[in-house]
C-alpha cells in the first residue's frame, strides 16, 4: 500500500543538495517516488507504507547530511519561523561585514595611496572568527558532502576560503623580510559575501511563497455557532458538519457550507480571481476563506478542515510547487557533475598555473577563484523559483495548476478542443418549444418531467423547470436507465419511454410533421430532443432548448487566434445548432452529433497530425478525453470528476481563464530559460576567467551571491504579469 509525505528539510544550499538526497532515497526499493524541491526546503515522497515508514525515511535523509521532519500545517507558525531565521540571517551578515571592513577597506583606499593595511597577525585575529565561526555552517555541509562522497556548494566555498586563510597564515609565519601580501581579507569578504548573497536569496524566496501564504491566511481561527439558540464563538477545530455557522456583516466565511437563512453579496475574488462579488441567498453554496458583505448569514455546515474547497485549492497549490517540472530533472542531473568537475578544473588551474608562471601563490589564487565563482545553487534555483512565483499568481487569477508538467507543455499549445455546453455557453438551458403529436402539451410535458424527475443533467433541469413554472403535475419514473450519447429510457405508469436525441429514432420513426418542426428548431440554433413511445417508437413529441453563449466566449476565441491557438468545438448537439455556435464565435472548427467515447477519439486524431492539444471541459463525459489530451483544463463549475483529470483547474466559469492560463504558462516558462541562461551564462564566463586570473577571489564571491539573487529577483519579475482586460 503506497504512502504520501510531505517533509521539511534543512540545510540543502544548491542543486547538488537535491541530487544527493535523492540519490540516498533512491537506493531504498520501497520509496516509489521522491520530489524534493531547493526553493521551498520540502520534499514530497510516495513509499510503501508495508515495508517502511516515517521515521526510516528521515533517517536516510539524515544520513544523507540533513535534517527532516514531518511537514506541520501550522502556517502562521511556521511563517514567523521563516522572518526570525531571515533576521538571524541579516544580524550575521552585518556582523561579518563590520569584521570584514577593517581588512577590505585599507585594500581599496591602498591605490590612492594610502596605506592603512593592518599588521598581518591582527589581520588573522579579525579573519579567524569570520573563517572558523561564522562561516562554520560551510564547514559543517562540507564535511556532510565528503562523508557522503559528493559535492555542494559549501564545499566549494569551504576549500577555497580554507585554502585562502591557510596561504596568508603561511605567508605571515614564514616572512622573514621584504613586502608581505596576505588574502585574509579575500576569505573573509567572501564568506560575507557569498552569506549576503544567502540572505538576499531567502528574502527573495520568502516572497516567492507570498501567493500561497495569502490563501492560507484567509482560514479564520474561530467562528460563531449557534448552540441552543445562542451565538458562541468556538475555535475552528471544534466546528462539526451539524453545526450551523453565523457570519455577520463584513466577516470572514469560515467553513464551506449552504445559506440556510438571510441573503448577502459574497467577495470570493482571493479564492476563485472573480472580481465582483456575487448575490447569494438562502439553499446557495459558500466557500470558506470569502468575505461577507452586508447581511448577516446563517450557513450550514457542508465540508471542514482539508475537505474544504480553500484547503483542497491550497493543496493543489502546494503540490504543484513541490513536484519537478521535466526540464528540471535534466538540470539536477547536470548538477551532479557540477561540484565534481569544478573542483577537477580548480586542481588544473592550480598545477598549469604554477608550472607556466613559476609563482605558486597566484596559481593557489587562481585556483580558489575558480572554487569561489562556481555557482551551483542559482542552477538548482531557476526551475522552482519561477514555479512558484508562476503557480502562485495563477491560483490569485482564479487558475490551478496541478502539476508542473501542465505548466511546462501548455505554453506549446496549438489547438483547445471546447466542449460546448458549460464550457463555452452558460450550461442553463431553458425549454425554448414543445410540439406534441397524438397528445396535448401539458400530458407530454408532465411525461417528459416524470421520466427526467431523479436526473441532474442541464436539459432535464430545464424540463423540470418548465414543468413547475407551468404548473404540470408530474410523478417519479421507475428503472431510469441512461443510454450514453442517447438519452435516458424509464417507465411512468407500467409503460416505457425514451427521451433522447436523433440518434434515438429507428428507421422510419421521422414521420414528416416531427421532421418539418426538428429542422425549424435546429435551423434556430436550438437543440432538440424527442419523446419517444418505446413499445411502437413513435414520437410523442419534440421539444428543443435554448442555452446562451458566454460573454467572454467570442473575446476568447479572438485572444486564442492572437496566440495562433486553433480553436474546435466538439458537441452532441445537431449539425445546424452546433454550426450556429461556431460562427457566431468564430470556431475554426467543429464537429457535432459527437458520442462521449468519440472526443477521445477526436483528441487522438489530433495528436496523431502533431497538434498539442487542450481539452476544456466540465461534465463527467468529458473526463476520458480531459486525460487524454496533452493538457486537460476543467471548469470547476462542473463535476469532480473532470476536474481530477484535468492538469488545470478553472476556478470559475469565464472561459477568458483559458488564454490567461495559457499566457501565465508561457511567461513562467520564458523566466525558466532566462533563470537558466543566466545561471549557466555565469559559469560558462565566470569559470575560465578565474582560471585564467582575471578575477580575484572576491569578484568570484560576489558574482557567485549575485548570481543567485539575480535568478530567484528573475522570478519575481513574473508577479508583474496580468490578467486579460474583460
Amino acid at each position: 500500500m503506497q504512502e504520501t509525505v510531505n517533509l521539511d528539510i534543512k540545510g540543502m544550499t544548491c542543486a547538488s543538495c537535491v541530487g544527493r538526497i535523492e540519490k540516498y532515497l533512491a537506493k531504498n526499493d520501497s520509496i516509489k517516488e521522491s520530489n524534493i524541491n531547493l526553493a521551498t526546503e520540502k520534499a514530497k515522497i510516495v513509499y510503501d507504507k508495508k515495508n517502511l515508514n516515517i521515521d526510516k525515511i528521515i533517517s536516510i535523509i539524515s544520513d544523507a547530511g540533513y535534517e527532516a521532519k514531518v511537514h506541520q500545517d501550522k502556517d502562521k507558525d511556521q511563517t514567523e519561523q521563516k522572518l526570525k531565521s531571515i533576521k538571524k540571517d541579516r544580524n550575521i551578515v552585518i556582523i561579518a561585514a563590520l569584521l570584514s571592513a577593517p581588512l577590505f577597506i585599507p585594500m581599496i583606499l591602498e591605490p590612492f595611496g594610502l596605506h592603512l593595511m593592518l599588521p598581518g597577525y591582527i589581520q588573522l585575529i579579525i579573519c579567524a572568527p569570520i573563517q572558523f565561526i561564522i562561516g562554520w555552517r560551510f564547514y559543517k555541509s562540507a564535511w556532510g558532502a565528503i562523508k557522503t562522497l559528493s559535492g555542494n556548494m559549501e564545499l566549494l566555498v569551504a576549500i577555497g576560503t580554507t585554502a585562502a586563510f591557510a596561504l596568508s597564515t603561511y605567508l605571515l609565519v614564514t616572512h622573514t623580510e621584504g613586502p608581505l601580501h596576505l588574502y585574509f581579507e579575500s576569505s573573509a569578504v567572501v564568506i560575507s559575501l557569498i552569506l549576503l548573497g544567502k540572505y538576499f536569496e531567502s528574502k527573495a524566496k520568502f516572497q516567492t511563497t507570498q501567493a500561497i501564504r495569502s490563501l492560507q491566511q484567509l482560514r479564520p481561527d474561530t467562528a460563531i455557532i449557534l448552540k441552543d439558540g445562542k451565538e458562541k464563538e468556538v475555535a475552528i477545530e471544534k466546528i462539526s458538519l451539524k453545526d450551523v455557522v453565523i457570519v455577520k456583516p463584513g466577516g470572514r466565511i469560515p467553513v464551506d457550507g449552504i445559506i440556510s437563512e438571510g441573503q448577502s453579496e459574497i467577495d470570493e475574488s482571493l479564492i476563485t480571481g472573480e472580481s465582483l462579488p456575487i448575490d447569494k441567498k438562502e439553499d446557495d453554496k459558500v466557500i470558506g476563506g470569502s468575505i461577507n458583505g452586508s447581511g448577516k448569514l446563517h450557513i450550514k455546515v457542508t465540508a471542514l478542515g482539508a475537505e474544504t474547497m480553500l484547503s483542497k485549492i491550497i493543496r493543489l497549490v502546494e503540490d504543484a510547487q513541490t513536484q519537478k517540472a521535466p526540464i528540471q530533472r535534466l538540470v539536477d542531473k547536470i548538477s551532479s557533475y557540477f561540484v565534481p568537475i569544478v573542483i577537477i578544473i580548480s586542481i588544473i588551474t592550480l598545477v598549469a598555473s604554477g608550472l607556466v608562471l613559476g609563482d605558486w601563490e597566484v596559481a593557489i589564487i587562481n585556483a580558489i577563484s575558480v572554487l569561489v565563482i562556481a555557482c551551483p545553487c542559482a542552477l538548482g534555483l531557476a526551475t522552482p523559483t519561477a514555479i512558484m512565483v508562476g503557480t502562485g499568481i495563477a491560483a490569485k487569477a482564479g487558475i490551478l495548476i496541478k502539476d508542473t508538467q501542465a505548466l511546462e507543455i501548455s505554453h506549446s499549445i496549438t489547438t483547445v478542443a471546447f466542449d460546448k455546453t458549460g464550457t463555452l455557453t452558460e450550461g442553463n438551458p431553458s425549454v425554448s418549444h414543445l410540439h406534441a403529436f397524438g397528445i396535448d402539451d401539458k400530458k407530454a410535458l408532465s411525461l417528459l418531467a416524470s421520466i427526467q424527475s431523479g436526473s441532474e443533467h442541464p436539459l432535464a433541469k430545464a424540463v423540470l423547470t418548465k414543468a413547475k413554472n407551468d404548473n404540470i403535475n408530474f410523478g417519479q419514473s421507475t428503472n431510469s436507465k441512461s443510454i450514453t450519447g442517447v438519452g435516458i429510457e424509464a417507465t411512468v405508469d407500467n409503460h416505457q419511454y425514451i427521451i433522447g436525441s436523433k440518434k434515438a429514432l429507428d428507421k422510419g420513426d421521422m414521420i414528416e410533421e416531427v421532421h418539418k418542426f426538428s429542422k425549424e428548431f435546429e435551423n434556430n440554433g436550438e437543440t432538440v430532443s424527442y419523446l419517444i413511445d418505446k413499445s411502437d417508437h413513435k414520437v410523442l413529441a419534440i421539444i428543443s432548448f435554448t442555452d446562451s453563449i458566454k460573454s467572454s466566449a467570442k473575446q476568447t476565441i479572438e485572444k486564442l487566434k492572437e496566440l495562433e491557438i486553433k480553436s474546435i468545438m466538439l458537441t452532441g448537439d445537431n449539425q445546424a445548432s452546433a454550426k450556429k455556435v461556431a460562427d457566431q464565435l468564430g470556431l475554426n472548427d467543429f464537429r457535432y452529433e459527437v458520442m462521449p467515447e468519440d472526443k477521445s477519439d477526436v483528441i487522438s486524431k489530433l495528436k496523431e497530425q502533431g497538434e498539442v492539444v487542450a481539452m476544456i471541459g466540465d461534465g463527467i463525459n468529458d473526463a476520458p478525453a480531459l486525460a487524454l489530451a496533452d493538457i486537460g483544463i476543467a471548469m470547476s463549475t462542473g463535476t469532480d470528476v473532470a476536474m481530477q483529470s484535468a492538469g488545470i483547474t478553472l476556478m470559475r466559469g469565464d472561459p477568458l481563464l483559458i488564454p490567461d492560463a495559457i499566457s501565465i504558462s508561457k511567461a513562467t516558462y520564458s523566466k525558466i530559460k532566462q533563470n537558466l541562461f543566466w545561471a549557466f551564462i555565469y559559469n560558462v564566463i565566470g569559470i575560465p576567467l578565474a582560471a585564467l586570473g582575471y578575477l580575484n577571489p572576491m569578484i568570484a564571491g560576489g558574482a557567485m551571491a549575485f548570481s543567485s539573487i539575480s535568478v530567484v529577483s528573475n522570478s519575481l519579475l513574473l508577479k508583474r504579469w496580468k490578467q486579460q482586460k474583460r
